[in-house]
């Protein structure tokens, strides 16, 4: 193919033609034409010289040229694209370093290899310029719900055609045993826009909680006009869903206005998520409060929340307790997920049961303890002391109130109780010496040496190898574990070590270790709030 005999107005024709059907400028794909062209010249003038091409916007000719730099004599390598300061001087006036000497040559003869290969570039650019197009028009509308259409359906996952781009409805993101035809109609989350090295890929998704929450926001005006907002969302995909609501106008029902009339706004939703059960609970800031809503239609009898270890305990009557567990534990699973606590059930029998058994373990522990006999004892579980440590430091007016204490009988409580406190201490210090424990871990200032002991047992024996350890491994957490919370159990778990201590106590023995620097953490500290504070400020 000859560029001078060509048709020079047809290059421009086939790019406005490429670009109107891959929706991109037609400027990137003139743009891969003066690539592929300069390519094909290279090939016949020399892969070192630097040819360029420029074809008109307008007229489309095209006009090649040869570029060669101006540079210092001992830089120069390649006598084809550059030239020295003395060279320049027969085609340029007074030239400089970095000037840069322009010719144009006569056009090339495209042969067969030359024409595929520079077919090849311009389709390679068009690729890339529509995957950019693509990823810019759907990274945005990552979190929004999509419409479009079943194109084909591989190893169980299905490429759902979105008018101009394709994403992909994994197996696991599908509801129960959902099943697609090639044009099926399908309405699904945008969960994840990615690019990759191959090109974007757009992940789709039924089963997320998010899907529910903007099928509502669809159906729902108040969701939308932001009157009713959707606080969480905990879904069992084709199976039953809680929701919770709260209105910010006291004249709005939010559980009302998401049900709407004869249940048409939430039937639409159960429609379109294959029958899926949905409770609509109104959301409430006291968690107590909000778990006996999330656990209907079960009844609640009593709410232990203990918030430092986010877990909550719930007391349900007898005939209330398959009803609240639900089936294989749907419904107690579900509220969990809903209010982001642990939570035990246990029937008001069982919990008189536990309440009686640390009520006889306590007083065991005050009579063998503090040489007490049953009744004292039971005096002191009865005020609501519940160890040793409370007697020992407790303010004496505290004890003076228990029946027939007086304040000598008082401090002979705290006297023994100290005592023995002190002795297992000793005892513990012990033992961790003969484990090994060093006194760099032992002299660390937070540990006491029952868990200088536990650490010890658990292989931790010097300051460094404390500094090592990861918070969960001390305070403990959980994981989940294929969609199962899991409970890792922490070292100092038994002495009531939360994760921010665990945190605060590591990061300490790493800045007595030299290991970080107390200047550079606070800096990190600050910027830290800084940027917080700043999206706050733009939001």
């Amino acid at each position: 193919m000859a560029i001078t005999s060509a048709n020079q107005l047809e290059l421009l024709q086939t790019a406005e033609a490429v670009a109107r059907e891959k929706m991109i400028d037609p400027g990137l794909v003139v743009e891969a034409m003066e690539e592929s062209l300069a390519r094909a010249a290279k090939s016949r003038y020399g892969a070192e010289m630097d040819i360029r091409v420029s074809i008109d916007r307008k007229t489309g000719k095209a006009t090649f040229t040869r570029v060669r730099t101006v540079v210092e004599d001992e830089e120069l390598e390649n006598y084809q694209a550059e030239m020295t300061v003395e060279q320049a001087k027969q085609y340029m006036e007074a030239p400089q370093v970095g000037d840069v000497y322009v010719e144009e040559v006569p056009p090339v003869e495209m042969g067969r290899i030359a024409a595929q290969s520079a077919k090849q570039v311009i389709l390679q650019k068009v690729r890339e310029a529509e995957r950019d197009r693509q990823y810019e028009e759907f990274k945005d509308r990552a979190g929004t719900i999509i419409n479009g259409a079943v194109k084909r359906e591989e190893f169980g996952n299905v490429i759902v055609d979105l008018g101009g781009a394709e994403a992909v409805l994994r197996r696991n993101d599908k509801i129960g045993r959902e099943s697609y035809r090639p044009n099926d109609r399908v309405r699904a989350y945008i969960k994840e826009v990615r690019r990759e090295v191959r090109g974007h890929q757009i992940f789709l998704s039924r089963t997320a909680p998010e899907f529910m929450a903007e099928l509502f926001k669809m159906e729902v005006p108040e969701i939308y006009d932001g009157i009713i907002e959707v606080k969480a969302v905990a879904r069992d995909p084709g199976s039953r869903a809680k929701i919770a609501v709260i209105s910010y106008d006291n004249s709005i029902d939010p559980v009302g206005a998401c049900v709407g009339m004869r249940g048409s706004r939430v039937q639409a939703v159960v429609n379109e998520l294959q029958g899926e059960k949905i409770d609509i609970i109104p959301w409430n800031e006291d968690q107590p409060t909000f778990l006996v809503n999330a656990l209907q239609p079960a009844e609640v009898s009593k709410v232990v929340l203990d918030e430092e270890a986010g877990k909550i305990e719930v007391v349900v009557p007898e005939e209330q307790l398959s009803l609240a567990i639900g089936r294989r534990g749907q419904n107690v699973r579900l509220a969990s997920q809903l209010t982001n606590l642990d939570i035990d059930i246990m029937t008001e029998a069982e919990e008189s049961a536990r309440r009686q058994k640390e009520f006889e373990a306590r007083t065991q522990l005050f009579m063998e303890t503090l040489d007490l006999d049953e009744f004292f004892a039971q005096l002191l579980v009865s005020e609501g002391f519940t160890n040793l440590e409370e007697v020992a430091y407790v303010e004496i007016d505290e004890l003076l109130v228990i029946d027939g204490v007086d304040e000598g009988t008082a401090q002979e409580l705290q006297t023994r109780a100290r005592e023995y406190l002190e002795a297992q201490a000793k005892a513990a210090l012990d033992a961790a010496r003969a484990l090994g424990a060093e006194d760099s871990l032992i002299e660390f200032e937070g540990l006491t040496p029952q868990m200088v002991e536990a650490l010890a047992k658990d292989d931790v024996k010097t300051l460094e190898d404390f500094a090592t350890c990861a918070d969960w491994e001390l305070a403990g957490g959980w994981t989940t574990v294929d969609g199962e919370r899991v409970k890792d159990d922490g070292v100092l778990e038994p002495f009531g070590v939360t994760l921010e201590e665990a945190q605060d106590m590591v990061m300490t023995a790493r800045i007595l270790l030299g290991w970080v620097d107390p200047a550079e953490l606070e800096q990190a500290e600050e910027d830290v709030d800084g940027d917080a504070t700043g999206e706050e400020v733009e939001a």
